[in-house]
């Protein structure tokens, strides 16, 4: 009996791709920054990984901006709320010390999103838990509606901006030698000329990053209380 040829299979035939999707296409966004940086972060490369042609993103993502404040949004799930419902010893002001600071923890890191993070505006699930969250942690505190709604803007502000000017910090190349050029001019400073940068010199040089952040917050915080609108 003659053998029947096996029946030939075309090249170009492979598994068929995955639907598109927002989360699919998120979720690919972020594996690209924390390989790559966030400056490949483009369509283009976000297409090549998808296997697919950058226009069929703009049907999920506008544009760059939009795709960074969804990322940011993903990244914030990690931020760590849960000290806001936590019950015991710790006062309102110190849960919402740690929630900010796991907050500023997240963009610590990931610098390069830190900085797009001053002008991103995520609008997702988890920002909305973490604006939720800090709101009423103010409103535990005492702090009128008026002044929680513009200090929830500083404080986020502020941490925000602090993770990108580290951020920053940590890619330059002269940072450390810029660093030690402002503690030798403040260290050698003449009295009579700079008199309060000489009483303050030990000041103005004291302190880690984390003492520095806390008492900024905590200040702000304060000032959020005390400052009416």
């Amino acid at each position: 009996m003659a053998r029947r040829s096996a029946e030939p299979v075309s090249r170009r035939e492979r598994p068929a791709k995955t639907a598109l999707t927002r989360a699919g296409i998120v979720a690919a966004a972020v594996e690209i920054l924390q390989a790559e940086g966030l400056e490949r972060v483009t369509m283009r490369r976000l297409a090549e990984k998808l296997d697919t042609g950058p226009a069929s993103l703009y049907v999920y993502v506008r544009n760059t901006d939009e795709l960074h404040a969804a990322i940011l949004d993903e990244l914030l799930g990690s931020v760590d709320l849960a000290p806001a419902a936590a019950s015991g010893d710790a006062g309102w002001r110190e849960r919402l010390l740690q929630v900010l600071t796991s907050y500023t923890g997240v963009l610590f890191a990931h610098p390069s999103l830190a900085s797009a993070a001053l002008v991103a505006r995520p609008s997702g699930p988890h920002y909305l838990a973490l604006v939720e969250t800090v709101l009423e942690l103010l409103r535990e505190g005492g702090v009128p509606d008026a002044q929680a709604a513009w200090g929830l803007d500083a404080l986020l502000q502020m941490a925000t901006a602090t993770a990108a000017e580290q951020g920053l910090r940590s890619v330059a190349a002269d940072a450390r030698d810029e660093e030690e050029r402002l503690t030798a001019a403040i260290r050698n400073a003449p009295q009579n000329r700079y008199p309060r940068i000489v009483a303050l010199g030990d000041d103005l040089l004291s302190g880690t990053g984390p003492d520095r952040l806390e008492w900024m917050l905590t200040a702000f915080i304060n000032g959020i209380l005390r400052t009416s609108r």
